[in-house]
């Protein structure tokens, strides 16, 4: 079978070989069989174009489907346990729909109260008749309580993976233990206002090991803030010393201890949640519950479990009830802390919990009889300074104190002034 151009040439030919008769007709013919031909291409053309195009839309929406990304919404492309910059979550309530100073009312309150209420909660339960032998098995029913509220608050979250690995937490329970263990015991040889200056000065304990372990070099106002806190906890001590009449030189030595252990679990829990990516929520399950089982095991192994339980079942609600409020007062007061960081930074925050401290002391002597003394405000003064000079040592740039030379010029500028205006 011939292609139409070829019968079209053929058509052509024979009308050039041909009569006069036929010189119109052919090459009419010929014409007619050539537009058929081109028609004939076109269409094939066409058609070849259109299946060429359909396998290219094939292929593409073949390859679509490997190269297509669909964006999840924000909340699920971030990982469940890091929150946003600006989502900030504070016991369910969002504290980034309110302006900056709501924030601050929000959180100051929350602190205060919840850690107003932990002080007073805790000096309540070692004021019960009987009850200041029992410092470790109320630390045992707090880890159970942080425990339980930490794996409620890890069921609220869709990454419930443990990232940090549990010889970290071995040693974090550890000084987890040390630090609030020692702090709850020390209560019953201590009066409550001499363990919260005693707390106060974390820096004391965290400045000599970096001196004699990492080596460090502190700046004058590091000194100087050590040398204030050490100076008020010495005079602060013996005023204690002189009208208490349950100090004992082993409550000091618990809460000394305590400082210590505080001062070390603090990098080691920074380090370990930087490292591994690890949610508050995991770390207060995991290292509590960790702590859980060794203080156990110590109060097995001492003999103290029974007496202890077998005196708290005989008072369960000033015991067990107040140690359970007690647990979730403190549980709420490190969250509003912790937002308040995040959003003012530490400097706020440690003048923030210096205040609930100082509140803490001053309720401490309204509500429970407790001798007193000034030789506490001046000790407390020197102590309060000696925080100031840390903050300032650590935002020089940000707090600027007028010079010794600026403060000389303005005095005599005053007394000229005050001279001129007599002499007027």
């Amino acid at each position: 079978m011939r292609a139409p151009c070829e019968e079209a040439a053929t058509a052509v030919e024979s009308a050039g070989v041909g009569g006069e008769e036929k010189k119109e007709d052919l090459p009419q013919q010929a014409k007619e069989t050539l537009n058929k031909g081109e028609e004939t291409n076109k269409d094939n053309f066409r058609s070849t174009e259109c299946s060429k195009t359909r396998t290219m839309d094939l292929k593409c929406n073949h390859s679509r489907k490997y190269i297509s990304i669909t964006v999840p919404p924000k909340t699920q492309t971030m990982s469940p346990h890091i929150k946003s910059i600006d989502d900030i979550v504070v016991l369910g309530i969002n504290l980034s729909r309110f302006n900056k100073l709501t924030q601050f009312f929000i959180c100051v309150a929350g602190v205060f109260v919840f850690y107003l209420i932990y002080g007073y909660l805790q000096e309540l339960i070692f004021s019960m008749e009987g009850f200041k032998s029992y410092g470790w098995y109320l630390t045992l029913v707090q880890f159970a309580f942080y425990s339980i509220f930490g794996l409620i608050e890890l069921q609220l979250i869709q990454d419930k993976r443990r990232r940090i690995p549990g010889k970290t937490y071995m040693i974090i329970a550890f000084l987890t233990v040390g630090t609030m263990g020692l702090s709850n015991t020390s209560l019953g040889y201590l009066n409550y206002p001499t363990q919260v200056i005693f707390k106060c000065c974390k820096l004391i304990p965290v400045m000599l090991g970096g001196v004699f372990i990492q080596g460090k070099r502190y700046n004058i106002a590091d000194v100087s803030a050590a040398v204030c806190m050490s100076l008020g906890l010495i005079w602060f001590t013996l005023a204690d010393s002189t009208i208490a009449p349950n100090f004992n030189l082993t409550g000091v030595i618990l809460i000394s201890l305590a400082l210590c252990a505080d001062a070390v679990i603090g990098n080691v829990q920074e380090k370990a949640m930087k490292l591994h990516n690890a949610s508050n929520s995991e770390m207060v399950l995991y290292s509590y519950s960790i702590g859980f089982v060794y203080i156990l095991l110590g109060l097995t192994c001492t003999s103290g479990l029974g007496p202890a339980v077998t005196f708290c079942s005989k008072n369960p609600i000033q015991t067990y009830g107040y140690a359970f409020l007690f647990s979730l007062t403190g549980y709420f007061g490190i969250s509003f802390v912790l937002a308040l960081i995040k959003i003012f930074g530490a400097l706020l925050a440690v003048t923030v919990t210096t205040g609930r401290k100082a509140m803490t002391i001053v309720l401490s002597f309204m509500f429970f009889a407790k001798p007193f003394t000034f030789q506490y405000v001046w000790s407390g003064l020197l102590v309060v300074l000696g925080i100031f000079l840390n903050v300032y040592s650590k935002n020089m740039d940000k707090i600027r104190l007028p010079s010794l030379y600026d403060l000389i010029n303005k005095t005599v500028e005053m007394r000229k002034s005050t001279t001129l205006a007599q002499t007027v």
